[in-house]
């Protein structure tokens, strides 16, 4: 019953390793630090995801602080974006919180006469927040399924109100309105939640859709009964990320099996969980590149890359809050800028 393309595929897969080999929340001693090469310089561009706003931001300028000669910079204001300045050339780096769709990769093999390049650079739980002072304990996904979709493709009904979801007996809570928050249509987190919770129905128009992912944050610590999905890095002392539970669509399961215990059983949103499985919403974070089948990639874009997927680089995933990138997996992404 788990998600057909899980981050343990995405990831496990590619490197044919078992998942509890990648399960880390610190960079492995074996990753190798970053060499410097000579004669790095120029303008280096990256357009994309906001979720992995800050991460381009923190390698960029540690990038830079070993090339002075190197000036870049990075805007991230959705996964939607990447393809189109990738096409452009306005972006020699498209960051993407969610992996192209056909359509985008069609358009840019129309453009340059092959496929971009897709890198894995580092792993994300995909959370549900909710503010600090809820008692809710977790949700099945047909749950939130039910709280943001206007289609309910899970087969439940409407929920609105907190009492529906284990807060009955809490006066406080029990009629409660549900707040809604999300992202907007551009973000690759949107499409992805659209995707995986919602079971790929539409959203309900009372989501109150936020510019960022820090946004959607901020907005559920200051509503009481707000709810909303955003990067496990993004998470503050001001909201609590629940727990979440597989879950099944209504009529799919007998609620007494043994079957339906295991899929309701509530997962902590931890790397170790997302890439066993177990937590419905793992996604790896992805960089696409421009760049000819069997050749190098150009070398400004190639030492970046290199950076990024170096211990320098992937301590910096650590300190945002993302989870880091197994040596074997990391010299399988590597092999993909030659």
């Amino acid at each position: 019953m788990r998600a057909p393309l899980s981050l343990a595929l995405a990831v496990v897969t590619l490197v044919g390793l078992d998942s509890r080999l990648l399960a880390q929340d610190k960079v492995d001693p074996a990753v190798q630090a970053y060499e410097p090469v000579p004669g790095i310089s120029g303008q280096l561009n990256g357009k994309g995801s906001d979720t992995l706003n800050n991460l381009m931001d923190m390698w960029m300028k540690g990038f830079m602080r070993v090339y002075p000669n190197v000036q870049a910079t990075y805007m991230g204001e959705g996964s939607s974006t990447a393809t189109p300045a990738l096409i452009e050339g306005t972006a020699q780096l498209g960051p993407m919180s969610r992996e192209m769709k056909d359509e985008e990769l069609e358009a840019i093999e129309r453009r340059y006469g092959f496929k971009p390049t897709r890198l894995n650079v580092a792993l994300d739980c995909l959370a549900v927040f909710v503010h600090k002072d809820n008692p809710v304990r977790g949700l099945t996904l047909p749950q939130v399924d039910s709280m943001f979709s206007s289609t309910r493709n899970s087969g439940y009904a409407d929920v609105t109100r907190w009492g529906q979801v284990g807060l009955a007996a809490h006066a406080d809570w029990a009629e409660l309105p549900i707040s809604l928050y999300g992202r907007n249509s551009v973000s690759g987190t949107y499409g992805f939640f659209k995707d995986r919770a919602l079971y790929r129905g539409d959203f309900k128009d009372t989501v109150k859709e936020q510019p960022g992912s820090a946004a959607v944050v901020n907005a559920v610590a200051e509503n009481r009964g707000a709810v909303g999905y955003s990067g496990i890095g993004y998470q503050t002392a001001d909201v609590r990320a629940l727990r979440l539970a597989r879950g099944f669509k209504r009529g799919e399961v007998d609620p007494a099996s043994d079957e339906a215990k295991k899929l309701l059983r509530l997962v902590e949103p931890t790397f170790e969980n997302a890439l066993s499985g177990d937590y419905p919403l793992g996604r790896a974070l992805y960089i696409y590149v421009v760049k000819k089948p069997n050749e190098p990639a150009p070398p400004l874009v190639k030492e970046f890359l290199k950076f990024v997927l170096s211990r320098e680089g992937q301590e910096i995933v650590v300190q945002d809050g993302f989870g880091p990138l197994p040596p074997a997996a990391i010299e399988a992404e590597r092999k993909k800028l030659d």
